[in-house]
């Protein structure tokens, strides 16, 4: 009963839309020439009293596609080795990838009763972008994300504890965030969502959000 209470409020709070926390990193900055490089994504689910709660994570390597460009800045900025041997004998391409990451995405949001997946990223227009333009680029028909809507940990950081560099934002919400690990696919994309769910839970606390008082006041108009 209480899980049924938990999916039927998730598929309310974001209007049918489930929460995917998403995270890549590139070879550059233009998403329709330069190569995704790493990317993960954490599914959230929420408990029978509305918090919100990272779930579970996928995170994987990914091989250049043919033709793309990878800048050697960005192989200096996130600590990337594209010549390492475990990361080649472990590293997907970017086909595959997707449907690794999409296949739970597509179960997660079938079993919260939402009807599609929405884009959460620190910065989002940036994971976004790379990822319409590799779903374009790998001819994929059943991508799970709403094609433009996002959410936006940058901006509600910025909203609520007056910062928006992820390690900042995530100190100031009590969040752990060891810098040695950061510009990792995989450890920032699950910060960001547990920045993300702190947001939304401080909120719904605050008073912000209450289904019972929601569902009431629809009643009584």
């Amino acid at each position: 009963m209480s899980e049924a209470i938990a999916r039927e409020m998730m598929a309310q709070r974001f209007r049918s839309f489930l929460p995917v926390v998403v995270d890549m990193e590139t070879g550059g900055f233009n998403a329709e020439s330069d190569a995704i490089l790493e990317i993960a994504a954490v599914t959230l689910s929420m408990d029978p009293e509305g918090n919100l709660m990272p779930d579970a994570t996928y995170a994987f390597h990914v091989t250049p596609f043919e033709g793309a460009n990878v800048e050697q800045s960005a192989l200096d900025f996130t600590g990337i080795k594209l010549d390492d041997p475990l990361r080649q004998r472990v590293a997907l391409g970017e086909a595959e990838a997707l449907g690794e990451i999409f296949r739970p995405v597509r179960k997660a949001v079938k079993a919260n009763g939402c009807t599609r997946a929405i884009l959460v990223g620190h910065n989002a227009a940036f994971d976004h972008g790379f990822l319409n333009a590799a779903v374009n680029r790998c001819g994929i028909k059943r991508n799970p994300f709403h094609p433009f809507s996002s959410f936006d940990t940058a901006s509600l950081s910025g909203l609520v504890y007056g910062q928006t560099v992820l390690a900042r934002a995530c100190r100031a919400a009590g969040i752990a965030f060891d810098n040695t690990e950061a510009h990792s696919a995989r450890y920032d994309t699950e910060r960001t969502a547990e920045l993300f769910c702190a947001i939304v839970n401080r909120f719904k606390d605050l008073g912000g959000w209450n289904l019972a008082q929601r569902e009431q006041g629809l009643e009584e108009v």
